[in-house]
């Protein structure tokens, strides 16, 4: 019966007439120079880093992106022998001989950071959780949570405050003082370093005030071994909620206002503040409705924090993660609400939701440096089996080549406009949930313009393409070299082609080169020249529900 509904709901989108939407484009106007918030990554499991699958996307992510990518990671001083699962991640980089002495291995951090470096990224260097032999209460330590149970469980030894803040200074002393020695202080000048992460939750065990000891204590060992570290906070939950909300507030007090709990002086030392933001989705009727409005409200809630400090006004700000929802390894298989992470819907909610970063942020005055996406690979897993990932088994999503596309927008942002784009405000108060937001944005530099189209709903059933007549004003009159990059059902799709393949789980040497290929970035049609002249350059196209377009003038 349900495999009857949907067929019925395909067949009556297919009939009804297509939304034409009209979006111009005035690449003569200049909004200030377009940051690259999106070329920032995370991931709960630092182990997948230098594995085989780990490498190989990350050696993509280098490749696509004009800018260092800055990659955060969690439990980077967990104890353990390295051996990487769902939701934890281990590097022994402290221990304790019989009297109490520490031992201080870096060898498997070095492994991660060496992955990194190796690519010209930028550690966003994560300095937590509590090492077994430093923790308050280290039993249980490692936790064996998979999908399906209790989360909670999760948040064992590693996430209680030390027994000795002198003995957990010292060991981030050396840590910076190690990293200063292995890739030198200029590169580890050029790195970014942060206090544990979602303190005001699950994650920090020990009494909610406490972080802000725990901050001090870091924050002036990471100086100590390096001055020019740049290092921030508290990388709390989204400020949505009234009790996130105020932990931000207190904490940006106590860093600004409040005395330090090793100098006893005013303030602490912070170069950045972060904080996450993450949007709701939920299963309604055997379909997927997103909560972009929950993203939008965090995220525009934080910046109207930060800006009503005078101490912090043009302080960085770094969304350590901007994601859909809040559980990367909590797979759509378990958690039916997730099922968007395949296919279209997580990339062209992220090409709604990025350019709306820097508009809530330029509303409120603040400097925003980065927007985190929380999601990576999980090695040795079934082939899209639901994660919030960016490939399964070596295969890019179709989320990834979104990325790809952002990566192609530099120089200035530009104005655009379009007749059916979702005001901000509306998105806010009730999100995506009547007419579609068709939106775009549009960069400029010396020698391109870019103009990225997405066909964005919060709700995951089929409905009529749209019909794009694209404007775009203020081309150097000559020869234009036109292509457009698109991801659908069709193009830059490995999710689409491995279904049509029969969903193999164990694909073939042929299928598999198949799919990689299905997963890289893709024309829509071949690359053509077009001669400009005095008036706009004019485009028309269709665009699915959910499809994401990047149209490229070069010259």
């Amino acid at each position: 019966m349900t495999t009857r509904i949907a067929t019925l709901v395909l067949l009556t989108a297919a009939l009804l007439p297509a939304q034409t939407v009209e979006i111009k484009i005035d690449s003569a106007r200049k909004l200030g120079a377009l940051k690259p918030i999106w070329s920032f990554f995370g991931y709960d499991e630092p182990n997948y880093t230098y594995m085989k699958d780990g490498k190989k996307l990350l050696s993509e992510i280098a490749a696509f992106s004009r800018v260092p990518v800055y990659v955060r990671a969690h439990s980077l001083l967990v104890s353990g022998d390295g051996t990487p699962a769902l939701k934890w991640g281990s590097t022994n980089a402290y221990t304790e001989d019989a009297n109490g002495k520490p031992i201080y291995d870096w060898t498997i951090v070095d492994r991660i950071f060496d992955t990194y470096v190796e690519r010209g990224m930028k550690p966003l260097a994560q300095i937590g959780f509590m090492p077994e032999a430093l923790s308050t209460k280290p039993e249980p330590y490692k936790h064996q949570w998979s999908p399906g149970n209790q989360y909670n469980s999760i948040y064992t030894g590693w996430a209680y405050p030390p027994k000795d803040y002198a003995k957990w200074a010292e060991l981030v002393f050396q840590w910076v003082k190690h990293c200063v020695a292995r890739y030198g202080k200029a590169e580890v000048e050029s790195w970014l370093w942060e206090v544990w992460n979602e303190p005001n939750g699950g994650y920090w065990a020990g009494p909610k005030p406490e972080y802000q000891k725990l901050y001090d204590y870091t924050a002036d060992a990471v100086k100590r071994a390096l001055p020019t570290a740049r290092i921030g906070g508290p990388h709390s939950t989204g400020p949505g909620s009234e009790s996130a909300a105020a932990f931000l507030r207190s904490f940006l007090e106590h860093v600004t206002r409040g005395k330090n709990f090793v100098t006893g002086k005013t303030g602490s030392p912070i170069d950045y503040v972060g904080f996450h933001a993450k949007g709701s989705p939920k299963f309604v009727e055997d379909t997927v409705v997103m909560g972009i409005d929950k993203q939008l409200r965090d995220l525009d809630k934080g910046f109207e924090i930060v800006a009503s400090f005078p101490e912090l006004k043009g302080k960085p700000i770094i969304i350590g993660e901007s994601d859909p929802e809040g559980c990367a390894a909590c797979s759509s298989r378990v958690y039916p609400q997730n099922a968007y992470r395949n296919g279209l819907m997580y990339a062209s909610y992220t090409a709604a939701v990025m350019p709306r970063h820097l508009d809530l942020a330029s509303n409120r005055g603040v400097n925003l440096l980065g927007a985190v996406t929380w999601a990576f690979e999980f090695e040795n897993q079934p082939y899209f089996d639901g994660f919030r990932d960016l490939a399964t088994n070596g295969i890019d999503k179709p989320v990834l080549n979104v990325h790809r596309m952002l990566a192609m927008m530099t120089g200035d942002r530009v104005a655009a406009e379009s007749s059916a784009e979702a005001p901000l405000a509306m998105m806010l108060a009730e999100s995506v949930k009547k007419t579609p937001d068709i939106h775009a944005t549009a960069s400029r530099d010396a020698h391109s313009i870019a103009v990225l189209v997405s066909n964005y709903h919060d709700s995951g059933k089929p409905a009529e393409a749209a019909n794009i007549n694209l404007q775009i004003a203020g081309v150097p009159a000559g020869r234009v070299l036109v292509e457009r990059f698109l991801v659908d059902n069709q193009h830059s799709n490995s999710y689409e082609a491995w279904k049509t393949m029969g969903s193999p789980q164990q694909p073939t040497p042929e299928q598999y080169a198949a799919l990689e290929r299905s997963g890289q970035l893709q024309l829509a049609d071949s690359p053509r020249w077009e001669a400009a002249n005095s008036g706009p350059l004019r485009l028309s196209f269709p665009l699915q529900r959910h499809g994401v377009t990047l149209v490229r003038l070069t010259w």
